[in-house]
């Protein structure tokens, strides 16, 4: 179950994830070890995954960002599947329904990088390539404001 606390300590780590203990303790109203372990359970639970941070990739060197629809020629999922496991400028990649059988977002410095990597899977699969101008909405959860689990 989550309650209330649970999902304000959720907001405060969301906003950034380096809060210490004691100000997560002092934002809620509660001992450092009774937040320790209500972060511990939600760990355990698998509601926390991961504590990390976001990178700017642009200040990294990679300027331009790509959506790529990825359809594996028959008999070629699994082939396709690893290629973009180990492609380390595929960012993020989803497994989807419908036409495409993946979904990935790539990381790159120039089109002619795009081109160059997107032709080592070329014939394997079919792709759609989409250059992101800009992103409104960041990666974020899904709403906290729930009923309790």
């Amino acid at each position: 179950m989550m309650d209330d606390l649970d999902r304000r300590l959720l907001e405060i780590l969301i906003k950034d994830s380096r809060t210490s203990l004691k100000e997560l303790a002092r934002e809620v109203g509660l001992s450092s070890p009774s937040v320790s372990e209500r972060l511990r359970r939600l760990e355990e639970r698998g509601v926390i995954r991961a504590f990390t941070i976001e990178i700017d990739p642009e200040a990294l060197g990679y300027p331009l960002q790509a959506i790529v629809r990825i359809r594996p020629l028959p008999g070629k999922l699994h082939i396709v599947q690893k290629l973009i496991e180990e492609i380390p400028e595929f960012g993020e990649c989803d497994k989807v329904t419908g036409d495409d059988c993946f979904v990935a977002r790539l990381f790159v410095r120039s089109i002619g990088e795009l081109d160059r990597l997107l032709d080592r899977i070329a014939d394997k699969a079919e792709t759609s390539t989409a250059i992101i101008k800009a992103q409104p909405i960041r990666r974020r959860p899904p709403p906290l404001d729930m009923p309790d689990m």
